[in-house]
């Protein structure tokens, strides 16, 4: 009887989800090449090929995106019993904080594991910019909070977990770029890639106003989506669609680093919140990496953590 190893489903698992096997072994904590053999053995055990090449890259071929849902099924069913067996019951109530584009592209993903392994831990969720989320935390309103790195400040701890690539972005088939006084989609005054931003358009004498502001980054997004100005974004949040990033061959200055980064409030000792601490930050950190776009690439606009 053939037995499927959990070990090399957990891998092949993270080959999907990171991307890459160099992003899947940082995740799994082994090398590339033994997390090769380990895919190569799981080949010889359903007799099936489950990678194929195309281009540079290596994607899943139709018997690997088969195998992949029973394997997160079993996977999730192995981490639900020894959860059951070995980890204490863990129980308690978590405020979480995010920009609404992270509250919808990332924490859907966070809490489905999360509540696999505790899934008696009660779980609010607020969406707000980084400046109000660390209001909150700083007011004992939140427990923890994806912001920008720049908010780990005053008496608020936090720790930095992901660097990325910040980006000036606009729609494909508009040209509010190239007007002669620049429209801006951004957030209140606060954000600090807002404010990056705009001393990088004062350097080198670019003239622009603010055309669109909303407290909700997806509010911003509706304007760039729909050509009336340009927006900012940091790399992970751009993917294959309808926006392209503008460089400096397009008369665009070079942006800081975006940096992300948990905050946390008193209660981080509590067992709940400290394995939900620990659960942001392993599955954010080993996010997979966009490729890195051109000015003539197509992209779709998701949103911005500031």
């Amino acid at each position: 009887m053939l037995l499927l190893d959990t070990d090399q489903l957990v891998t092949f698992i993270a080959i999907d989800e990171t991307g890459s096997h160099a992003n899947a072994a940082a995740r799994v904590n082994k090398s590339q090449s033994a997390i090769s053999m380990q895919m190569k053995r799981l080949e010889e055990t359903v007799g099936k090929s489950l990678f194929q090449r195309i281009g540079r890259t290596n994607q899943l071929t139709p018997e690997g995106e088969h195998l992949l849902d029973f394997a997160r099924r079993i996977v999730a069913l192995n981490e639900q019993a020894i959860a059951a067996l070995t980890k204490p019951d863990l129980e308690g109530r978590i405020r979480i904080g995010a920009p609404d584009d992270y509250a919808e592209q990332f924490l859907p993903v966070i809490l489905s594991h999360f509540s696999q392994t505790h899934p008696r831990v009660e779980v609010e969720v607020v969406c707000e910019t980084s400046c109000g989320l660390w209001q909150r935390i700083k007011n004992n309103k939140l427990d923890l909070a994806i912001v920008n790195e720049d908010f780990v400040k005053g008496n608020v701890e936090g720790q930095l977990f992901r660097v990325e690539p910040l980006h000036w972005v606009t729609s494909m088939g508009h040209l509010a770029h190239e007007e002669a006084v620049l429209p801006l989609a951004v957030v209140p005054e606060g954000c600090t890639w807002r404010k990056a931003a705009e001393e990088a358009l004062d350097a080198v004498g670019r003239p622009y106003r603010i055309a669109y502001k909303s407290a909700s980054t997806l509010g911003t997004n509706v304007a760039i989506q729909a050509g009336l100005a340009v927006g900012i974004l940091p790399q992970s949040a751009i993917c294959p669609g309808d926006l392209r990033i503008l460089t400096e061959e397009d008369g665009f200055p070079p942006l800081p680093q975006a940096k992300i980064a948990l905050l946390h409030g008193k209660k981080i000792k509590s067992p709940h919140i400290k394995a939900m601490a620990d659960h942001i930050i392993t599955r954010l950190t080993n996010l997979p990496m966009p490729e890195q776009l051109n000015g003539s690439s197509s992209n779709q606009l998701k949103g911005a953590t500031c």
